[in-house]
């Protein structure tokens, strides 16, 4: 009996004349097919798309079109192929095959070679490496001999001269162009060219003209929205254009675990299945966002087929080249006369967002987030500076992570005799840049970064090993980016954390919190690793701080009645 058919087309598969039941089987296995469509059923190919139709016909056998069973045995065989080799490149035995064109005296570490392979086999790697690990040294392994070029490389604009002057010009012979600007015009010839995540999508159609065959995207989070901005419009043209693609980044997640889909659409499309595949197969509802209902399932499956790569600073390749790392968690007071808090408006936006209507409720998260955020900022900033002075008189230089224009002002105020300098979203690339140099010289001490504001910084581990958080991020991300711009190569001092909190305002809510989006990244990046199963959620997180305005306040009142 004839129980349906296989056809091909160049670019998608399609399932015709299905019988009810292999129909029915059909849609369990590829779940993206809405429940009662009926055939023909319409798949888009990629690499393991051969490998599981193959599987589905050895139980349910149809008639193969000739263009289909080309396409068959071609894609059952290149993805065995593929699949032998990523697994030789993870052997703990590996033996780099590849000699990178790095100029006399500078070679790649071995676990860099690793992920050079990778990307070349797989055409494409999502580098999740632990920040200070080298991501930039092994994307340009993969292409400093010849191979894939001439690239693009895609940065966040403080980064675009840090590339060419202390990776391309440093390690290897390559010829590179920097693309400062929007006007799109014929490039002189180079074997990378270097743009910038606010001008890639002006040059968006250029792209093919380029010529690229690698594209490597920096700071790959930057495109975690995916095509819905400028941004991602112009770096979909880039990886459209391109044979392979490489994302690197320590933190591909800042919010919830639904964000990765976006990212990994730009390293290996399909992979994740369509969107609607995504969030029926991998993901549960949290109010409008999608969370990963298993990170860990997830990474181990990216993994696993070679889309992702990701190693610690606790893994045997790498763990004898950095120091240790400690955290200090520390309460500080909370200094009522600062915060100058409105508590009347705070408990009237709390009651909005847990009761308005629905863009109410918007608005009010907003401001109320925003409210109790600088105010706990404002309130412990002295406490914070006084902090920090202790380890800055003791002779340690000194980086304070924070957020509010305010709390700087605080901290410059108590802390002017020490000369700080500041690293944050105000300064233009030029006084970024002079206070780094004063910080490394010496000259001072003390510098203040904003929390998103260090991605890809470079050079203050020769000078420092302590990160005090002045203010918190509701993403353990972010923390981990920041640290790393100490705790990474180069750097000959155990590197200690120390995140300061107070008992009020929005530091206990966020730090409840953080625990939902350690487990979203955690599985997601270390899926083999302990505690990694989702931290069940019940409401967002402004309700949680909603929630905590108006507890305090009925406490407060409990008061003024005894």
């Amino acid at each position: 009996m004839n129980l349906g058919t296989l056809d091909y087309d160049g670019e998608r598969w399609a399932l015709i004349d299905l019988k009810p039941h292999v129909s029915m089987r059909f849609k369990g296995m590829f779940k993206g097919i809405p429940e009662g469509q009926t055939p023909p059923f319409i798949l888009r190919d990629r690499l393991d798309r051969a490998a599981d139709l193959d599987w589905f016909m050895q139980r349910y056998p149809l008639t193969v079109t000739d263009r289909a069973a080309a396409r068959l045995a071609e894609g059952v065989a290149a993805y065995n192929a593929q699949r032998q080799r990523l697994e030789t490149l993870k052997r703990p035995d590996y033996q780099p095959l590849i000699d990178p064109g790095f100029r006399t005296g500078e070679r790649p570490f071995k676990y860099q070679l690793r992920a050079a392979e990778m990307a070349r086999a797989n055409g494409g790697l999502l580098l999740l490496d632990d920040v200070g690990l080298g991501k930039t040294v092994s994307a340009l392994a993969a292409v400093s001999d010849g191979w894939g070029l001439p690239a693009a490389v895609v940065v966040q604009p403080h980064l675009q001269r840090q590339w060419v002057v202390d990776y391309i010009n440093r390690f290897t012979n390559l010829r590179a162009v920097m693309v400062k600007d929007r006007s799109v015009r014929d490039l002189e010839p180079a074997d990378i060219y270097l743009f910038r995540y606010s001008n890639i999508a002006a040059w968006g159609n250029y792209a093919e003209t380029l010529g690229c065959k690698t594209v490597i995207f920096d700071e790959v989070q930057e495109l975690r929205h995916g095509t819905s901005t400028d941004k991602g419009r112009g770096a979909q043209a880039f990886a459209n254009a391109a044979d392979a693609v490489i994302g690197l980044t320590a933190t591909p997640i800042y919010n919830y675990g639904s964000e990765i889909f976006n990212v990994i659409e730009f390293i290996a499309p399909g992979v994740l299945g369509s969107w609607g595949e995504f969030i029926v197969n991998w993901c549960v509802a949290h109010g409008s966002h999608w969370v990963v209902k298993d990170p860990s399932a997830l990474g181990a499956y990216l993994q696993g087929e070679g889309v992702t790569l990701r190693r610690t600073n606790e893994d045997e390749e790498v763990s004898a080249t950095l120091p240790p790392a400690s955290k200090v968690i520390f309460e500080v007071d909370w200094n009522e006369g600062d915060a100058e808090s409105n508590r009347e408006l705070q408990r009237k936006l709390a009651m909005r967002v847990l009761g308005g209507g629905w863009h109410e409720r918007g608005q009010a998260a907003r401001e109320l987030d925003l409210l109790l955020r600088q105010d706990t900022g404002i309130a412990k900033a002295r406490a914070v500076a006084a902090y920090a002075r202790t380890l800055v008189e003791a002779g340690e230089p000194v980086v304070i992570a924070g957020w509010h224009r305010e709390v700087y002002r605080i901290w410059n105020e108590a802390l002017a005799d020490l000369n700080p300098v500041m690293f944050t979203g105000s300064e233009s690339q030029a006084a970024k840049q002079r206070a780094v140099n004063a910080f490394m010289s010496g000259e001072t001490k003390l510098m203040f970064m904003s929390l998103r504001s260090g991605a890809g910084l470079d050079g203050l581990q020769s000078v420092c090993h302590h990160m005090v958080f002045g203010e918190m991020d509701w993403s353990p991300q972010v923390h981990a980016q920041v640290t790393g711009r100490l705790r990474r190569f180069g750097q000959a001092q155990p590197v200690t954390s120390h995140y300061l909190w107070t008992d009020g305002g929005s530091d206990p809510v966020i730090m409840s919190v953080l625990g939902l989006k350690a487990s979203q990244s955690h599985g997601i990046l270390d899926p083999y690793g302990v505690d990694t199963e989702a931290t069940p959620v019940d409401e967002t997180r402004v309700k949680q701080l909603a929630r905590a305005v108006l507890d305090r306040g009925t406490m407060e009142a409990r008061g003024g009645e005894i």
